[in-house]
């Protein structure tokens, strides 16, 4: 082999290598674009992940915004409750009060209570004298000199049967005669009514004196003028105080009612 020959040989040689150099620089270089290309494609894929981040942000910050109205609306709800809890508490303070006032009114309207009642106490106390000491004795002297001899004088007398009852303060009674007393403190057109009714049943709850004659007074410590002329007329004695003794007020024609 010439020199020649030699030197051709050594320079295909290196024009291979050179040749299987460049393969593997473009293979490195094609493999570095391929690595930029993916490199790119994450750096696209995390810029398009930091603007879905800030979008997020965006819209977690309006959430937040939103929750920051919400307690600012929840605190002035709150605030106006508290208000209103004062209100009421100032009201039920106020209805409190208006308790303890009518409370106050009770117990002095329950003392007042307890001075009616003594005093109406009394004033039975005193009805139950002036028939005691003075319609009793006085029915017995009236009624004689009327023409009706008293036998017996019944005082509070009270009837219960299946068909009724009844209530007499006295009973003046002789063999042919019963004659009914009511008596009153301050006797009204009511209580002339009311004794009225009550004459009309003695016959039928009290029938021992079926075959009597019975008659109706009235007797009352004050009797106003026109509620003994309705007694009268409707046929009842009536019995008034005159001065210190008690009188009739019907006149000598007057005719009694028989029931």
């Amino acid at each position: 082999m010439t020199i020649n020959q030699a030197i051709y040989n050594d320079i295909l040689l290196i024009i291979k290598e050179l040749s299987i150099s460049q393969k593997e620089t473009d293979r490195k270089f094609q493999e570095t674009d391929r690595k930029f290309q993916d490199t790119d494609r994450k750096f696209q894929d995390t810029d398009r992940k930091f603007q879905e981040t800030d979008r997020k942000f965006q819209k977690t910050d309006l959430e937040f915004q939103d929750i920051k109205l919400m307690f600012q609306d929840t605190d002035r709800k709150f605030q106006e409750t508290d208000r209103k809890f004062q209100k009421t508490d100032l009201e039920f303070q106020d209805i409190k009060l208006m308790f303890q006032e009518t409370d106050r009114k009770f117990q002095v309207t329950n003392q007042e209570i307890k001075a009616v009642t003594a005093s109406v106490g009394r004033l039975s106390n005193r009805l139950g004298e002036f028939v005691e000491e003075a319609v009793r004795p006085a029915a017995v002297r009236l009624f004689k000199q009327c023409g009706i001899d008293v036998h017996e004088v019944q005082q509070n007398v009270t009837v219960n049967r299946d068909d009724g009852s009844l209530e007499i303060d006295l009973l003046v009674v002789n063999d042919n005669d019963t004659v009914a007393i009511e008596c009153k403190s301050n006797l009204s057109v009511d209580d002339v009514n009311d004794h009225l009714e009550r004459l009309s049943k003695i016959k039928r709850l009290l029938p021992r004196y079926k075959n009597n004659r019975i008659l109706g007074a009235v007797a009352g410590m004050v009797i106003p003028q026109h509620v003994a002329a309705y007694a009268i007329k409707k046929g009842l004695y009536v019995i008034i105080q005159n001065g210190d003794h008690l009188d009739l007020a019907n006149t000598a024609t007057f005719e009694p009612k028989n029931w």
